[in-house]
């Protein structure tokens, strides 16, 4: 579960809020006047959870070929993939 911390903390306990990002591995949500404001993360964390949407949106993709037809069969495309790479 995400810590949720006032705006104060991000300035006077940067070092609590950082420490607790890289171990947990997870955000620390940030309020302003009792709202919701922001949302911190290790880059660390940042990266994978881009990474992680960079591979849905592939799938995604993949699959929607696959819904509309647009597939080739294995051992044709396997051929295709030798002969672009000269094997």
């Amino acid at each position: 579960m995400p810590e949720i911390r006032a705006s104060a903390d991000l300035r006077n306990k940067y070092a609590e809020i950082s420490e607790y990002c890289h171990t947990t591995n997870e955000p620390v949500f940030i309020t302003r006047n009792g709202q919701g404001d922001l949302a911190v993360m290790s880059i660390a964390q940042y990266d994978l959870m881009l990474k992680k949407i960079q591979l849905y949106s592939s799938l995604a993709e993949g699959l929607k070929d696959i819904k509309e037809g647009r597939v080739e069969p294995f051992d044709s495309a396997m051929a295709d993939i030798r002969k672009g790479l000269s094997i």
